[in-house]
């Protein structure tokens, strides 16, 4: 057996950490965020987590977690605490999920689902395409998430999670990253804007 080995990564959020963990979290693409405890059910990691008082938000995606802090904690007194907390809770096989949250339309169970692409013409494909291979691994890489929502009347519509949601640069990142790569490779685009969650 492989020990558990767990490190933090700095994102670009200030109030937020990326914990990777050397270990498989969720399989299949799924990405999950728990704006707070009452979002929990059927998700032991993050109930766990949020018995941390410091705990504001929580997203897992692949093999890493994400957590955003309350800003009254420096980062420098509870990161150690964290980790080692996550290192133990996975070497004791913790769990991730007991049981998949249903997919659901309605917004305010949205952070608990998966978040799922609506993908109706060619160049929605287009634009997943790009989303994919350019601006999802860089954003990943800063401990959170783009997920294509729609395109229409030349707006491109995304759901930022994780280290990306609250983070002061993600509107920079948005107009001057993403929406000027979209507008380059697809002439379509003419902006893009992020959905609020």
């Amino acid at each position: 057996m492989t020990p558990i080995v767990v490190y933090a990564e700095q994102t670009p959020n200030p109030a937020a950490l990326k914990f990777v963990i050397n270990k498989l979290l969720l399989e299949g693409g799924i990405q999950l965020e728990f704006p707070s405890v009452e979002f929990c059910k059927g998700a032991p990691l993050a109930q766990k987590l949020f018995e941390f008082p410091f705990v504001k938000n929580i997203f897992i995606s692949n093999n890493y977690v994400s957590i955003t802090k309350v800003d009254a904690i420096e980062w420098s007194d509870v990161m150690n605490e964290l980790r080692d907390f996550l290192k133990t809770y996975f070497t004791n096989n913790g769990t991730v999920l007991n049981e998949l949250p249903k997919i659901t339309d309605n917004p305010n169970t949205l952070h608990q689902s998966i978040i799922k692409s609506t993908i109706v013409e060619e160049i929605d494909m287009r634009i997943v395409d790009v989303l994919n291979e350019y601006i999802k691994p860089a954003v990943e890489q800063d401990g959170g998430a783009i997920t294509f929502r729609s395109f229409k009347d030349g707006v491109v519509t995304v759901a930022l999670q994780g280290s990306c949601s609250g983070c002061p640069s993600s509107q920079m990142t948005l107009k001057a990253g993403i929406e000027g790569l979209l507008k380059r490779l697809i002439p379509e685009v003419e902006s893009v804007q992020a959905e609020e969650l």
